[in-house]
This record gives structure tokens, sequence and C-alpha cells, in this order.
């Protein structure tokens, strides 16, 4: 049993590194796709929306048919629709065609995003102790893979339709030959009634639920905001050079991986109510200095500070949203993920809308709120083990007699 729980993580963070890979893949290649399309920066923009959609409709379709057949059979057609996918965008030829390649494309991403987190949390819950901070950088470590292989496919000569294709080629190997790590299907609770047939109704997700998808969306606004303004807030808010710039989102995105690679280790040991409270408030401070201070070396500690807070935040969301029920943790993780990819999506997007009102450095302070109110929020999270935990460093210990 132990050695196929240690399998069963050990595919997990190869089908995260397939996701961020994937993904990475298609954000590397972005321009070159958007030459080839014909289109401005401004329809790509509106473009990237129906990506958003078409992932939200996976993560819905794939988190029930997770919890009804398996991850071990829908993760694996998850991994294999999405590497296959990948490939549409880059035969696109105009705007029309290339926003149906992103629906469909953002569809199978979604699919694999639900599908992989819904198995993260069985093997969380098997584990017993947390380890789904790890797998989103794994995540994260795709990305850096897909910007390596790029950028060697570009110095070979390779188009962005032949580096897709060989990628999803590779991805559609690599999630068959995983397939046989994953976790049996989890049986239902005796205490829950799994509801079946045609006449059945759909499971309501509760209130705390939707709780944990709003802190999603605020999280990953911020973390969406970051990818697309850092390196621009540099070069045309502090006129740093574009290497300069560069280095600032290279900074949040190390810090967060460094993170996400250390959180579990603090979330055993502190809860995670104490990982979201300290680390959106970490996250506050951080961006609140990028937002008011003139001097470069400031910003990019402020980044580091982003990063390195908002890093255990939307893991411990995901966890939370998973094991609130056995039986229906693929549509609840589906939620909070599908929310929070659409916090990614619009946080670029907000951000550029409020830049026609204010100065963009000091558009970063919505970011500051949202981390702040996230912070307050930290409660929702709060289990039984939280508060044993708690009692337990309160109550002081009875004094040690010597003899």
């Amino acid at each position: 049993m132990e050695r196929s729980l240690r399998s069963a993580r050990a595919v997990t963070f190869v089908y995260f590194v397939l996701c961020g890979t994937v993904m990475g893949t298609w954000v590397v290649h972005i321009p070159a796709i958007e030459q080839r399309a014909g289109i401005s920066h401004a329809t790509l923009g509106s473009l990237l929306l129906l990506l958003g959609a078409g992932a939200f409709a996976g993560m819905q379709a794939a988190g029930r048919l997770t919890d009804r057949l398996g991850a071990r059979l829908v993760l694996p057609a998850a991994g294999v629709l999405s590497s296959g996918l990948l490939v549409l965008p880059g035969l696109a030829r105009n705007a029309w065609t290339l926003a149906g390649a992103l629906v469909i494309f953002g569809f199978g991403k979604g699919c694999l995003d639900a599908g992989m987190n819904a198995h993260a949390v069985h093997v969380e819950k098997a584990y017993g102790r947390p380890v789904m901070s790890a797998f989103h950088a794994m995540f994260s470590i795709g990305g850096v893979v897909a910007a390596l292989a790029g950028a060697g496919a570009a110095g070979a000569g390779m188009g962005a339709a032949a580096t897709l294709a060989a990628v999803a080629a590779a991805g559609i190997a690599t999630a068959l030959l995983s397939a046989r790590g994953i976790l049996p299907a989890v049986p239902p609770h005796p205490a829950v009634s799994v509801p079946d047939g045609p006449g059945a109704k759909r499971r309501r997700a509760p209130g705390r639920i939707w709780v944990l998808a709003v802190l999603a969306l605020m999280i990953m606004l911020c973390e969406g905001a970051a990818n697309d303004w850092s390196a621009l807030h540099l070069k045309d808010v502090l006129g740093t050079s574009a290497t300069t710039a560069a280095f600032g989102y290279g900074t949040f995105a190390a810090t967060m991986t460094i993170g996400r690679l250390l959180a579990d280790r603090l979330v055993a040991r502190f809860g995670p109510t104490a990982i979201l409270r300290y680390g959106a408030a970490l996250g506050a401070a951080g961006i609140t200095v990028v937002a008011l201070t003139p001097w470069v070396w400031a910003v990019f500690a402020g980044w580091a500070l982003f990063g390195l807070g908002l890093s255990g935040c939307v893991p411990q969301l995901f966890s939370a949203a998973g094991h609130a029920d056995p039986a229906a943790a693929g549509a609840n993780v589906s939620r909070v993920a599908g929310l929070g990819y659409v916090g990614m999506l619009a946080g670029p997007a907000v951000i550029g809308w409020m830049t026609h009102l204010t100065t963009l450095n000091h558009t970063f302070l919505l970011l500051t709120l949202l981390c702040v109110i996230a912070a307050a929020s930290a409660a929702v999270l709060r289990t039984g083990a939280d508060r044993t935990r708690e009692v337990a460093r309160s109550t002081p210990r009875p004094p040690v007699r010597h003899n």
C-alpha cells in the first residue's frame, strides 16, 4: 500500500508538470500565434476570455466525472485531451479560427486541471498530511520546462505549429504512461448518499465552498495581475531597461515556487488557516511596497514578498474544497478552481481598465485590498485539528519536578 501511495504521489507530480508545460508552451508561443492569425493585442485580450470560458466548462465537466468514474479513468483522458488540443491554436489563421481553437483548448486544459487537483486531494487524504502545495510547485516548474523547450525549439528553427505538435505528442505519451499509478476511485462515505439515475438532483455546493471559490478568485486575480503587469510596471513607471524589467516577474515566480515547495511543512505545523492569514498579509505588504516605492531594489523586494506570501494560499483553498465532501471532491475542487481561473484571467484586464483612472503603480493597491480581505477571511479554513493545535499551544505546561 505504501509503495502504491508513493507511486500515486509521483504520477500526480507528473500530471502537474504536464499541465504547467502545456499551458506554458501556449504562453511562450502567443506572439507567433498572434502574428500568424493577423490579430491585434486588443483582439487577443478578448479571445483569452474564451480560453477562460472553455477552461471553466472543462473543469465543471471533469470534476463531476471524476466523482462518478474516478481519477484513474478521467485523469489520463484529460491529459491526452489537453495535450492533443494544444496543436489547435498553432493552426489558426484568423481571429475566428483562433477563437474556436482557444475555446476547445481551454476545455481540455480545464479537464486536466480539475482531474489532477481532485486526484491530489485523494493523495493528500491518503497520506494524512499536507502535500498539496508541492503539487502546485510542480505546475510552476512545468512553466519553466515550457520556456526552456520553447527557447530550444526556436533556436533550432522550429515553427510554432511544429513545436506545439511535438509537445502535444510528448504530453499524450506522458499522460498514458503515468496512468497506472493513479489511485482507484474513492468509494462514497457511508453517511453520504449520492443520488443516481436520470431523476436524481444535482448535489448543491454548501455556502462554504463558494466562499472558498471567491477567495480563490481574489488570490488568483492577484497572481494574474503580477504575471502580466510586473515587467511593464518596472519598465514604464520606474524607467528600467527591458532586461531589468523581466526580472520583476522572475522574482515573483521564483519566490512563489520556493514558497510552494516549503508550504506543506508549514501547513503541517501551523495549519492552513495560518498559512492563508499570514501569507495573504505578507502578500499585501509586498504589493503595497511595489505600489508606493520609487526605488527599483525595493520593488524587487516587494514582488519577492508578494510571490512568497501568495504561494501557499491557493493550494489550501483547493485542499479545503476537496476535503469538504469526499463524495463530491471533484465537483467542489472544480468550482473553486474554475472561479479562481476566472480571476487569474480577469486580473490583467481589471488592472488595465483601472489605468484609465490612475497610474499603474497605484492600481496595485486594489491587490492590497484583496489580500487584506483574504487574510481577514482565513477562518473559513479552520478545522478541528487547527482548534486542537491552538488549544495545545495556549495550555500552559505543568512544571517539571526535579528529584
